[in-house]
């Protein structure tokens, strides 16, 4: 794929898209760029957050081009919490374990697991509880996408792809759940330059990988030491 314009041209209105991040790290800033210039609308997007005011998916909930947020973590985005407080946003808010096990039993292939997480809560409201040896549980579906949005460390242009570090959060398990599966990468190689035991994502995932043109690496919530005290 030539650029991040170019692939996500043919995710359509009301999509379903999964976006890999953990807050703002690992997100895939160049396709959500492009996603946000394309002015692609009505999307239900499935994301640890929502990222922050002004980058990454918040410039697209900004714009009013996501309908429904199924997530884990509010974060630091006052525009989500606006939206949400006013009905105009539609939040389905997951325990992070279940998330992330929802999102790996789609790409598994397994229609739902039950789990003791969310029991006797909100979340457990209208869905299947069990017992099992003497503990209630809720039944989880798996989550699944008509897109995945994923960035990786490096990959080679048969798709195969290394995540480095805390990028390594969600886009492993979001790039086996959906239908077509997005990757950009910080540096594409040729096939055979990446070590097969060092491959996290192999190729038969992804449909589309690019090399991703410019990064702004932000940190969501920057802390720093205070050197009072110190010699």
């Amino acid at each position: 794929m030539r650029s991040a314009r170019d692939a996500v041209a043919q995710i359509p209105d009301g999509a379903t898209v999964m976006v890999g991040g953990f807050g703002v790290c690992g997100n895939p800033e160049n396709l959500l760029a492009a996603l946000h210039t394309q002015g692609t609308r009505g999307l239900t997007v499935v994301s640890n957050n929502a990222g922050i005011d002004d980058f990454g998916l918040g410039r697209l909930l900004k714009a009013r081009q996501i309908r429904k947020m199924i997530a884990t973590y509010v974060g630091e985005n006052r525009e989500f919490e606006r939206q949400f407080l006013a009905g105009e946003l539609e939040v389905e808010l997951v325990p992070q374990g279940t998330f992330s096990e929802r999102i790996r039993a789609g790409g598994a292939g397994i229609g739902g697991f039950f789990t003791p997480a969310g029991y006797g809560t909100l979340v457990a409201e209208g869905k299947e509880t069990r017992v099992i040896d003497g503990r209630p549980y809720v039944l989880e579906l798996a989550l699944k996408a008509d897109f995945a949005l994923v960035r990786a460390w490096k990959g080679d242009r048969h798709g195969n792809l290394v995540y480095r570090k805390t990028a390594r959060n969600f886009n492993p398990m979001m790039a086996t759940a959906a239908k077509v599966t997005l990757a950009e990468v910080e540096h594409l190689v040729e096939p055979g330059e990446i070590d097969p035991d060092a491959v996290h994502t192999p190729g038969i995932f992804v449909r589309h990988i690019l090399q991703g043109e410019q990064y702004e690496r932000r940190v969501e919530k920057r802390t720093v030491r205070s050197s009072h005290g110190q010699a």
